[in-house]
């Protein structure tokens, strides 16, 4: 009931898989990072998602 203690074709494949997958995780993490560095903010360092937006009680929806 000895087995054979050689890693097998299919582990080295399975481990070169992974390996590949990873190395482009990072580069997809990388790319997303200089994106995030490069992306320009709106004037005077504004998100522009919220530029305008006045904290405190809004407005009602619709005029009753």
């Amino acid at each position: 009931m000895n087995r054979n203690g050689k890693p097998t074709i299919n582990k080295r494949n399975r481990e070169q898989a992974r390996r590949e997958k990873n190395q482009a995780k990072a580069e997809r993490r990388d790319r997303r990072a200089d994106e995030r560095r490069e992306r320009e903010r709106a004037p005077g360092g504004e998100d522009p998602d919220i530029a305008g937006i006045v904290p405190g009680p809004q407005p009602p929806l619709w005029n009753d």
